[in-house]
């Protein structure tokens, strides 16, 4: 294979990253600050939300379901969150940094755990269509939401609470307040940990193979059930860390957080190679389609380009996601 073609068999498979490095470099030439130590980070932090979604929902598409309810389930988990935490300043003792990083990911767990389990069982025991259950408990959590928080969000926090969404380390000349955000790692730990548990594990061949031929799966020995409501548990568990990641950070329980959140995490699967029917995708490829809409926002507000015009930016990108999606589809059937 001459070079030509090897250039051509690259830029083929890794469309996704040479479309980000063309949008970086566009950007960054039309904007300077684009490319400032500043804005970078900046980048990165706004990334962890929907990079934790992603991570989650991965699993969900390549099974072949799907789940729009993660950001209803971030907006429940975020109001416990603060109400958690505020109860403990309250009526415990002073909240520690130590005292909120234990809430936040109990929190986070166990709301995911509950959420995602009910979801799972349905699908799984009761043939729901994916689409249609989790159509439902999006707009059930999103009211639980609003009923646990009374209607508005959950303020009067200790700055604590701000640990896992706000606060930075390493203070170095120019970051005052710390130069890495602990989300960042966090979502660091959360990706990675999902990027290995699909790619390293027994289960995670299971649900490529589910997600492939579920019949096929089933006559295989594999539990497709169990697969089922492991995967929308693992989606509803990073849902809910992105629940308690936004609400740390704006330092207070929002029950609206999340609206719509949910179109960018699939977006981003997509665009990362995820297919829509199931079998095929990659928690670490989803991370670039991550990458693709937060450079995209961030490019468009550093050009001060209207905020109704990046929601039309961000609809055609995943309507270009899914042409994408069905032009490997037929490229691979072809071949």
């Amino acid at each position: 294979m001459n070079n030509k073609s090897k250039f051509g068999s690259f830029v083929s498979k890794n469309m996704i990253l040479v479309f980000l490095v063309v949008l970086c470099a566009v950007f960054g030439i039309l904007n300077h600050n684009f490319f400032s130590s500043v804005n970078l980070i900046n980048l990165l932090q706004q990334m962890c939300v929907n990079a934790l979604l992603a991570s989650g929902l991965s699993f969900a598409i390549i099974l072949g379901g799907i789940d729009i309810a993660v950001g209803s389930e971030m907006a429940v988990a975020g109001v416990l969150a603060a109400l958690g935490c505020k109860w403990w300043h309250n009526n415990v003792h002073e909240l520690t940094y130590m005292a909120a990083l234990l809430i936040l990911l109990l929190v986070a767990v166990i709301c995911g755990l509950v959420m995602g389990l009910v979801i799972g069982y349905l699908i799984a025991f009761h043939d729901l269509l994916p689409m249609i259950c989790t159509l439902a408990f999006q707009t059930i959590f999103r009211g639980l939401a609003y009923i646990i928080s009374g209607g508005g969000p959950v303020t009067g926090l200790p700055t604590t609470f701000a640990l896992l969404g706000a606060k930075r380390l390493f203070v170095v000349p120019g970051f005052p307040n710390g130069l890495l955000p602990t989300s960042v790692i966090f979502t660091v730990i959360v990706v990675l940990a999902m990027h290995l548990l699909l790619t390293k594990t027994v289960f995670g061949r299971h649900v490529f193979a589910a997600g492939s031929n579920r019949n096929v799966a089933h006559l295989a020995g594999i539990n497709v059930r169990k697969v089922t409501v492991l995967c929308h548990i693992l989606c509803a568990v990073t849902a809910c860390c992105a629940g308690v990641v936004t609400a740390s950070k704006l330092q207070n329980g929002q029950p609206n957080i999340g609206e719509s959140y949910e179109m960018y995490a699939i977006a981003s699967c997509v665009l990362g190679g995820t297919s829509l029917t199931g079998g095929r995708g990659s928690v670490a490829r989803a991370m670039f389609g991550v990458a693709v809409i937060a450079v995209i926002n961030n490019g468009l507000n550093l050009l001060n380009v209207n905020a109704y015009w990046q929601k039309v930016v961000i609809g055609a990108i995943i309507i270009l996601a899914v042409v994408l999606d069905m032009w490997q589809q037929r490229k691979e059937k072809a071949a």
